[in-house]
């Protein structure tokens, strides 16, 4: 993985699933800092339900993980339909109705997403349809650090050629305060000898 493009801009690649609710936050978190600094912020599909394969999670959780697969094959076909630019478009189209309007019929969504969109309506049958597994499952893999045994965690960053699971944030920062956090990331992150970084979390999350 490149650390910058041709034009010298930092090149950010973003994995998420449109079900997670930390993957958003950062999200929208790495659009703030995209207005603040000179970013190439690309956006691509991993999955918690292959991430999960095998785990035994809580009922509400697993219910949850079972049915997420279906937004992520419908990026899968759109981004092989319609090039990976779409992806940031139908993302934050997925995530504004799950996570902002606690929409949970993920099939609703996903429909209503697409004529928002105006990206055809047939893309929705993607989500029950399984032959898309290959192409999310490419895009999940690319998201592992090879280095680390295949560990993958939602979201997952490429940024200065390194892999990270997180920032795990637990609200958006906004303007300045994005950037600067995104810079302090970066120090962080490029040191080789860094490897987690972790604390207790508090209070709610806060998704707008």
């Amino acid at each position: 993985m490149s650390a910058s493009d041709s034009d010298g801009r930092t090149v950010v690649d973003f994995y998420f699933d449109p079900a997670c609710p930390f993957a958003w936050i950062t999200s929208r978190w790495m659009l703030e800092v995209e207005r603040e600094r000179d970013l190439d912020l690309r956006f691509r599909v991993m999955s918690l339900h292959l991430h999960n394969i095998g785990n035994e999670l809580p009922d509400r959780y697993r219910a949850l993980v079972d049915k997420s697969i279906g937004p992520v094959r419908v990026a899968a076909a759109a981004a092989a339909g319609h090039g990976d630019e779409v992806l940031r478009d139908l993302y934050t189209e997925f995530g504004t109705r799950i996570h902002q309007g606690k929409n949970e019929n993920f099939d609703e969504v996903v429909v209503e997403s697409l004529a928002a969109l105006r990206l055809p309506a047939a893309l929705a049958t993607a989500a029950h349809d399984p032959s898309y597994d290959d192409a999310v499952r490419r895009s999940h893999e690319r998201g592992h650090d090879p280095a680390a045994d295949g560990y993958v965690g939602t979201p997952t960053i490429h940024v200065d050629g390194t892999v990270w699971f997180g920032p795990v944030l637990g609200s958006i920062p906004r303007g300045e305060e994005a950037a600067h956090l995104f810079d302090s990331f970066r120090v962080l992150a490029n040191h080789p000898d860094l490897y987690e970084l972790k604390r207790a979390r508090t209070g709610r999350l806060v998704l707008d």
